[in-house]
């Protein structure tokens, strides 16, 4: 599935997911990622869909939601592996620009130092840049790059997009327990965030089920240092510590719209039924589609979660795992 939501995001409000990579086709392979670990490690953008394909799928999800009330205030480029992968994605998102829609693109940033891709991301209202460590050995261990990639290269990347881009650049750092959340370390982000100079900067903790069971949230004591580290060099700090709420939206179609959202954005058990709840469903459905091994049940922090399991593809975009 190529779209879905509109979901709720704790950084745009209502958001409607555009889907331009495959599972899972990544830079990196994360390991708080919510998606799983990473099938396929690529580095060299390449075409996965045709721009009008995009842009034809969007038109009809966002003709879909508005006629159910479903109100829109970004639509987002947050696929299911990194979205400047795509080497189409300035002429999708020139395309869909003519919804009258602002479009954002949550990238992890690992590629900002090829120019088609600075030039791609030029074209979008809002751009998330991904910057967990300024530490080569610290971004290895959170991160789990591909081998080619190189983090001084990434860096002068994104300040070199900074200093171009006319839209707003905001950024995230995802605090894990016991490997990027010293104090040490946040000071040197901090002080390259200052440097790139975002409109706001966001803090986040895995409040969903990660790829390695290991990883952990800091306390609540190094969360609030680490903010406050962050205070001292940049203007506008929040953090992203708390559940989004259940406001996911629902299009028409039960099953389609839970296995698109829980595609790239599992959904805790009381969101799920909410969703039944206002889609004027039950939960027997969600047990048919665990049945049919299309949604996987986890837990996660004393809370369940359900995302959609998929199948892997073998070789069907020429790629090889790195």
């Amino acid at each position: 599935m190529l779209t879905f939501g509109p979901i709720p995001s704790r950084r745009l409000g209502r958001s409607l997911g555009i889907n331009n990579i495959p599972p899972k086709i990544c830079t990196y392979s994360c390991v708080y990622c919510q998606i799983g670990k990473t099938s396929n490690m690529e580095i060299q953008p390449q075409v996965f869909y045709s721009p009008s394909q995009i842009f034809n799928e969007v038109q009809k999800k966002v003709e879909k939601s508005r006629e159910k009330g479903e109100s829109i205030d970004y639509l987002t480029f947050v696929p299911d592996g990194e979205p400047t992968l795509d080497t189409n994605l300035g002429q999708e998102i020139k395309l869909i620009k003519s919804l009258g829609i602002k479009i954002a693109v949550i990238t992890n940033a690992s590629l900002m130092d090829q120019e088609q891709v600075r030039e791609n991301l030029n074209e979008a209202d809002l751009v998330s840049l991904k910057v967990d460590s300024v530490e080569q050995e610290i971004w290895r261990k959170v991160d789990h790059p591909h081998r080619s990639l190189c983090l001084k290269s990434i860096l002068e990347g994104m300040l070199k997009f900074s200093e171009s881009f006319r839209g707003k650049i905001i950024t995230e750092t995802m605090l894990i327990r016991n490997i990027n959340d010293d104090s040490q370390y946040i000071k040197k982000v901090a002080n390259f965030l200052a440097q790139l100079k975002p409109s706001k900067s966001y803090l986040s903790l895995p409040i969903r089920p990660p790829a390695d069971s290991r990883v952990q949230s800091p306390s609540e004591e190094v969360v609030n240092r680490s903010y406050n580290l962050f205070k001292e060099k940049i203007k506008q700090v929040e953090c992203l510590i708390g559940y989004e709420g259940n406001a996911f939206a629902f299009t028409g179609e039960v099953e389609e719209d839970i296995l698109s959202i829980t595609s790239v954005h599992p959904m805790r058990e009381e969101a799920l039924k909410d969703f039944l709840e206002r889609a004027k469903s039950d939960w027997s459905i969600v047990e048919r589609l665990i049945e049919q091994g299309k949604l996987v049940e986890s837990e996660y922090e004393e809370h369940k979660f359900y995302i959609r399991k998929f199948l892997k593809q073998k070789n069907k975009f020429n790629l090889e795992g790195k």
